[in-house]
């Protein structure tokens, strides 16, 4: 991969990437507010000079065209600003999850051989054990840092002066971002994304959450995470205002302040957060302007679909569903819909491309279980440095996602189960999400998770991993009626686990290999 030549054409003959996007704001409206950060805004003309100050540092310091920048920090605007001065020169911003330990954020810096990290002071003891573990890694830029030694301040960065960087017109397929998964069975691979699947991506939220310029869009999600850059791409699109929200622990009064104080007009939460919000004595008698409210990540009961309705009766609930690979939305569903297709992940969204196939390729009829695949200008380029793996996930010429899903005769797509993560018992396959979603309901379960145990007769069976909520023991026994009426008996646990509470990993995500470790013997 090559640099395009130095560009010398008007401002507008220029590629459209949110670099190109940000400096046509920058032009048009310089003192206009881009994002605000606990009460303090940044315009379009200060985000585009401080973002082209970063890069003429980072061209400094010899990064350039391909090459790789690790971003670790919390939400401030100045990752705004780091991502679009390591795009500037074409290179790749790399946003890794904070809450990895020192070993898995060593395998991140190795695998994508990034040679500059920029973090901030909260996180700056995390990276430096993980640079004195991991070789690579020259150089380390701290938000509210200050110089000292090999420790470079953002802001003295930002200030020092010296060369510019040579301004590349760089093509729209060029990699953006690599965003590494999860890594649930094994190591975390890195989705690579490109200014065009972030074009694409923006375009899919002005249509599926009607984003507009006056908007007052309010980010509480990791930027680490895609759904938080994700929907940042459409108000940078369009030249709106983002709001974006400290991270920590979640506090539903304290989001409710900040909705009310800064005028906020759409926001993402998780089925859960949203639950608590509207649980809050509050919520009713503040003074709201939001008009589209969103969700994903997790199912939604019908308990709090209706708590949404209630609570914020005038907005427009909609829900989004989708996979980093992906940049990340692939189907939506409309809240006129919500209630009357219940676990429902929606229609997939007209941009891409969507089979649900079975294991040969073949299209599988209404009702039928398959896995969801895509193609579209959303769709990856593919997993960095790993080529196997990327073969494996573009095999018959589309994205296999991984979901095993029911298409009905409307249309809707209902994920039933990953497809790595289903258990055949006698001949029957069953899906261990499908069970957990049935566990979930009881009221005396908080936690569920479903794996599959060697079985002399049967081959596997299913084993529950549970944490309790309001009780101190439970047996299969005292579920076995709920289960009854819930679920064919096939599928029912033949044993109960109960821990204090499941595993999981920096996203969040149940680390089944570690259950069928301990409790599948």
């Amino acid at each position: 991969m090559t640099a395009s030549a130095r560009l010398d054409q008007p401002l507008r003959s220029r590629r459209n990437t949110w670099n190109t996007q940000v400096e046509v704001h920058a032009e048009m409206q310089p003192d206009s507010t881009a994002f605000r950060y606990l009460g303090k805004d940044t315009t379009w003309k200060q985000l585009h000079d401080r973002a082209e100050a970063l890069a003429d540092a980072l061209a400094r310091r010899g990064i350039g065209f391909g090459d790789r920048v690790l971003i670790v920090m919390l939400n401030h605007t100045e990752y705004i600003e780091a991502v679009l001065g390591i795009n500037a020169l074409g290179a790749i911003a790399v946003p890794v999850n904070f809450r990895l330990t020192p070993p898995e954020m060593g395998y991140i810096v190795s695998d994508s051989g990034a040679s500059v990290v920029i973090t901030d002071s909260v996180l700056a003891p995390l990276v430096a054990a993980v640079r004195n573990a991991t070789p690579g890694l020259e150089h380390c830029i701290v938000v509210d840092g200050q110089t000292e030694g090999d420790v470079l301040g953002y802001e003295d960065v930002i200030a020092e002066g010296g060369e510019s960087h040579v301004a590349l017109d760089i093509p729209e397929d060029t990699p953006s971002l690599i965003m590494y998964t999860s890594g649930t069975t094994g190591s975390p691979k890195g989705a690579v994304l490109s200014y065009s699947n972030m074009n694409s991506q923006a375009l899919t939220c002005l249509r599926a959450l009607d984003n507009r310029p006056d908007d007052v869009a309010f980010c509480a999600s990791p930027m680490f995470h895609i759904a938080g850059l994700g929907s940042i791409a459409p108000v940078i699109l369009v030249g709106g205002k983002t709001v974006i929200h400290p991270l920590g622990a979640f506090n539903p009064t304290e989001l409710l302040d900040a909705w009310e104080n800064e005028g906020a007009t759409t926001a993402f939460l998780v089925p859960a957060q949203w639950q608590v919000v509207c649980a809050d004595p509050s919520v009713k008698e503040r003074d709201l302007k939001l008009r589209v409210i969103s969700w994903g990540a997790a199912p939604a009961s019908d308990t709090v679909l209706q708590a949404m309705s209630d609570t914020f009766p005038e907005a427009q609930n909609v829900a989004v569903f989708g996979q980093t690979e992906m940049s990340p939305i692939t189907c939506v569903l409309e809240g006129k819909d919500a209630l009357r297709k219940l676990g429902s992940v929606g229609k997939p969204i007209p941009t891409i491309q969507t089979r649900v196939v079975d294991d040969e390729m073949n299209d599988v009829k209404p009702g039928e279980i398959g896995e969801i695949v895509y193609r579209g200008p959303t769709m990856m380029s593919g997993y960095w440095n790993k080529p196997e793996a990327t073969a494996e996930a573009f095999a018959g010429g589309w994205f296999h996602s991984g979901d095993l899903v029911m298409r009905d005769e409307e249309g809707f797509i209902f994920v039933v189960d990953r497809k790595k993560d289903m258990i055949i018992s006698g001949g029957e396959n069953i899906y261990c999400a499908e069970v957990e979603n049935v566990l979930f309901a009881h009221p005396s379960i908080r936690e569920a998770a479903v794996i599959g145990r060697p079985d002399a007769k049967w081959g596997e069976v299913p084993v529950a991993v549970i944490a309790l909520e309001g009780v101190d023991n439970l047996t299969i026994a005292e579920i076995e009626e709920f289960l009854n009426e819930n679920l064919a008996r096939y599928k029912h646990p033949k044993d109960l686990v109960i821990v204090d509470e499941l595993p999981r990993n920096a996203s969040g995500k149940v680390v089944k290999p570690s259950l069928r470790n301990e409790y599948a013997r």
